[in-house]
């Protein structure tokens, strides 16, 4: 049935007007976006088809040209769509962080980690740098693919921090696994890296862990740092 032929009070763009967009589920959101549906199906049945088959909106978000063009009617308009969703979103809680210090928008921090990391399949070593104020100066990916003290640079690190006259660094990394729990690696590779740019007078703030849509886990919350 075409959405069109819903009762009113069931339909995903009214709902939203009368509820808010916080009323309703990821997949009528994501209806919403994607307007219509394919033959047999209606919007809603093709966004809950789409989060089933990639597991979440993180990983839809993630999904790359040719795996998107692998579902009927979702092609490279669609996906210019979504993509550029993502990239308003991206720039929407940048221009947040750097309206306000890192501390006044926890929050905002953990929101925009969980955007840029947790929908990706690969791992990556990001960091927030921040001035003597604690207000951002960069948000980028330092490294990618399996991290361990061989492969993420304490050195480059330093380089890096230097580069930007940074006095704090927020650190951050995703475990494609989905378990957020840190590893002993992951704990001697913030230590490392803590004491390397102690040499340089850059604080080590935090250190995230990204896995699936769960709350980004703190180094500083668990005691790690």
């Amino acid at each position: 049935m075409a959405i069109s032929d819903w009762p009113v009070g069931e339909r995903p763009r009214e709902r939203l007007l009368a509820q808010g967009a916080a009323a309703l589920s990821d997949a009528e959101l994501l209806a919403i976006f994607l307007r219509v549906g394919v033959r047999g199906k209606s919007a809603v049945d093709l966004a809950r088809e789409l989060i089933e088959r990639f597991g979440s909106l993180a990983r839809l978000f993630a999904a790359t040209q040719d795996e998107l063009a692998k579902v009927s009617g979702m092609g490279p308009a669609k996906y210019v769509q979504l993509q550029a969703v993502l990239e308003m979103a991206k720039r929407s809680l940048n221009a947040e962080l750097r309206a306000a210090t890192v501390f006044s928008s926890p929050g905002a921090v953990r929101d925009y980690l969980r955007l840029r990391l947790a929908g990706l399949q690969h791992e990556v070593f990001f960091a927030l740098w921040v001035d003597a104020q604690n207000r951002l100066i960069s948000a980028e990916e330092l490294f990618r693919g399996t991290l361990t003290q061989t492969s993420v640079y304490p050195r480059e690190v330093v380089k890096i921090a230097l580069a930007h006259n940074a006095a704090a660094v927020i650190l951050a990394h995703n475990h494609p696994s989905g378990v957020a729990e840190p590893s002993r690696a992951d704990e001697a590779l913030t230590h490392e890296l803590k004491q390397a740019l102690a040499l340089i007078d850059v604080r080590v703030l935090d250190h995230f862990i990204v896995a699936g849509t769960a709350l980004p886990l703190s180094f500083a919350e668990r005691g790690l740092l």
